[in-house]
């Protein structure tokens, strides 16, 4: 093990494929990887000594020295163990060893970092924004629409199939939507999100297949799919002028989470439309069941073309 964490060859990058390939988001293995790089750049610059707790210690002190917060210090930890684990299980490093570093403790979190939200009339603002005329401010509106009006994460957005929205209970559902860990969920949509899709789809001439497509320079629709970083790079599009230049597309998430709570929905069915990890625990102790009738994105508050949050 040592000597593949010393030597950049292709057995380290073999070795890291081997920890990347039991992480399912695509957004997680390019996290874990840049991890799994930092701590080798470290090793070898800053330590000569064979792999151990010891080590793995030194690493976590030089993240805090540098500044970083609990929750990247513990992602980086949490993908080093994942290494270090499938180490152990080719025989690369001595089981107790690896059990060792596995038992090193994470960073603890003080207190709460609040992020981003947006008030009502922000986020109004904001989702009107993109210019109506043009194909791609349908696009973004809609794409707007949906992250503020659902709650979604940007790669549940981009991943989203015209199949996945389907009528339930008498009202627009996202449906057996995959998120993060796999874990699979339905979301109730407002009416005026549907509405915005709906233009889009139109402008577009697009009934199948994924919902956000990219545009050329030319205007025109391309066959390829939109990417996460596609969403940062049209939400910096709008922001500046709104004068909310420090937004990222998961804070249009937590708007979603504050509107919907503000608006007196139940704070288990925002878990449940949000997919927490923590949701199928609150499911079993306290016997909830998603609403759809009552869902937390008719309490949003927002007034779009005329329409409250439901659509007759």
């Amino acid at each position: 093990m040592n000597e593949l964490v010393r030597q950049p060859d292709a057995g380290w990058e073999k070795l890291k494929s081997l920890a990347l390939d039991s992480v399912t988001s695509p957004h997680s293995r390019r996290a874990n990887a840049s991890a799994l790089d930092n701590f080798l750049a470290w090793y070898r610059a800053a330590s000569g000594a064979p792999l151990s707790k010891a080590v793995v210690n030194a690493y976590k002190a030089h993240l805090q020295a540098a500044g970083l917060s609990a929750s990247t210090i513990n992602a980086r930890l949490s993908a080093l163990r994942k290494l270090v684990a499938e180490a152990a299980d080719n025989g690369l490093i001595p089981l107790e060893v690896a059990a060792s570093i596995a038992r090193v403790r994470g960073v603890g979190q003080r207190g709460v970092r609040l992020g981003n939200w947006l008030d009502r009339h922000q986020a109004e603002r904001l989702i009107q924004a993109p210019p109506a005329a043009t194909l791609t401010g349908k696009r973004d509106r809609a794409l707007f629409a949906l992250l503020i009006g659902c709650g979604l994460r940007r790669s549940e957005a981009v991943g989203l199939t015209f199949a996945h929205i389907q009528q339930r209970e008498q009202r627009w559902v996202i449906i057996d939507l995959v998120g993060k860990h796999g874990r699979v969920r339905s979301v109730p949509m407002p009416g005026w999100a549907k509405t915005a899709i709906d233009r889009w789809s139109r402008a577009a001439r697009i009934q199948t297949g994924r919902v956000f497509r990219p545009i050329n320079r030319g205007g025109r629709l391309t066959h390829a799919s939109l990417t996460d970083k596609c969403v940062w790079f049209i939400l910096r599009k709008y922001t500046p002028a709104l004068g909310l230049a420090s937004l990222a597309p998961h804070d249009m998430r937590r708007t979603y989470a504050r509107l919907a709570h503000q608006g007196g929905a139940p704070i288990e069915q925002i878990q449940i439309s949000l997919g927490h990890a923590s949701i199928q625990t609150t499911e079993r102790y306290l016997g909830v069941r998603q609403d759809l009738c009552n869902a937390p994105c008719d309490r949003l508050g927002l007034k779009l073309n005329g329409q409250g949050d439901r659509a007759a």
